[in-house]
């Protein structure tokens, strides 16, 4: 057996915090949380990270690339080198999401996660994000309409196959959406609504079926209207929905950010970073999904209308922003980084400091910059 003891920790952990405590891990399980002043155990690897912050690695469910690759490319190489660029960024677990494309690509694409499932390098892939194909043309965004087409349960079977399907986002107003909705929880799959012009009827049809979970919050749904409520309103108002949230302070603004933490149940909201291809690079020309990007002062943005086309932010970053933007305490927010990331995909033993939970963890500075992170118990990052 192998065995980690990190000491000196400012352990931030949901509804937890404890200074110059101890974390100490076998085989790649947490097996105590020790408070200060308390005796420690002998562990094979003795790390002092005086004082500095160790919260439960970062779980991001939506993120289509970085590093110059997307999750959707053909090379083999793609989901390896985005997943060495997210442990940098404190990510321990993620989604590689997929676009709006033909199935023969979607297929592809599964090959190589899963190809990379086998033969982990970085970051662990808990299954895939399919984001489209079954959107409302309306509320497009950066996907491409050429590849539109309605709910398919059989579709999604096929790729399943390939490699596991964990979250698929769609439109619940589409033709089929809602018995698609009952198929997809039978088959242990989120099913998220997005890209979407639906209504608050049209979302509790599908909250009927088992969905409960919006796809980057505000962002391409319905707008809050005094006489339709919409998906925004939808977000805010149902304490049972989960809401994905881009806080790059571009996708939301802060006082959006703000607001949201305000009225919503902290359980409820699921940091995620939409990340493209730019990520980690500088401005310049790049492509989303076989579309044109164009990357200025960091915004993402079709060249063609300049509609945000993901993201290039980094999820320790969108943790900075929102401490900053609400003030809330750390311990709370964690919740929104990584646990409820895993409740959310009926994942037990993930996104706590806690005995009996997997010793994925990361350490960041006073500035919230990576320091550190280990998956398993594993230093994989410093």
């Amino acid at each position: 057996m192998s065995s980690l003891l990190i000491k000196n920790a400012h352990v931030i952990s949901p509804d937890v915090e404890k200074f110059n405590a101890a974390v100490f891990a076998e085989d790649g399980v947490i097996k105590q949380v020790i408070d200060a002043g308390n005796p420690l155990p002998k562990a094979d690897k003795v790390v002092d990270i005086k004082g500095k912050m160790l919260v439960p690695g970062f779980i991001d469910l939506h993120i289509h690339g970085g590093m110059g690759y997307e999750a959707t490319a053909p090379k083999k190489e793609a989901v390896r080198v985005i997943a060495e660029a997210k442990i940098k960024e404190g990510v321990t677990s993620f989604c590689p999401t997929t676009l709006t494309l033909p199935e023969d690509k979607l297929a592809a694409s599964l090959k190589n996660v899963e190809a990379y499932r086998k033969k982990p390098t970085g970051a662990k892939v808990i299954g895939t994000h399919l984001e489209g194909p079954y959107i409302n043309p309306d509320c497009i965004g950066a996907q491409n309409p050429a590849y539109l087409r309605k709910p398919d349960f059989d579709e999604i079977k096929r790729l399943n196959a390939i490699s596991k399907v964990s979250i698929v986002t769609y439109a619940i107003e589409t033709e089929g959406a809602v018995p698609f909705t009952a198929k997809l929880v039978k088959a242990g799959i989120v099913p998220s609504c997005g890209h979407t012009n639906a209504t608050m009827a049209q979302y509790k049809a599908g909250q009927a079926k088992g969905l409960c979970r919006l796809t980057h919050f505000c962002n391409q749904m319905t707008k809050l209207h005094h006489r339709e409520i919409g998906m925004v309103g939808a977000g805010l108002y149902d304490d049972k929905t989960y809401i994905e949230m881009i806080c790059d302070k571009i996708h939301l603004c802060p006082d959006m950010i703000a607001l949201a933490f305000k009225v919503k149940p902290i359980d409820k909201i699921l940091l995620i970073t939409d990340a493209m291809e730019a990520t980690g690079l500088p401005d310049g020309n790049y492509q989303l999904g076989g579309l044109a990007v164009v990357v200025s002062d960091g915004a993402a943005r079709l060249a063609s209308n300049g509609a945000l086309a993901g993201s290039t932010l980094q999820f320790n970053t969108a943790f900075k922003n929102v401490a900053e933007v609400t003030g809330k305490p750390l311990c709370q927010l964690v919740k929104a980084t990584s646990y409820n990331q895993a409740c959310n995909l009926g994942i037990k033993n993930l996104g706590k400091i806690e005995e009996g939970f997997i010793a994925d963890m990361t350490v960041l500075d006073d500035e919230f910059a990576v320091n550190q992170v280990y998956l398993d118990g594993v230093c994989k990052f410093k």
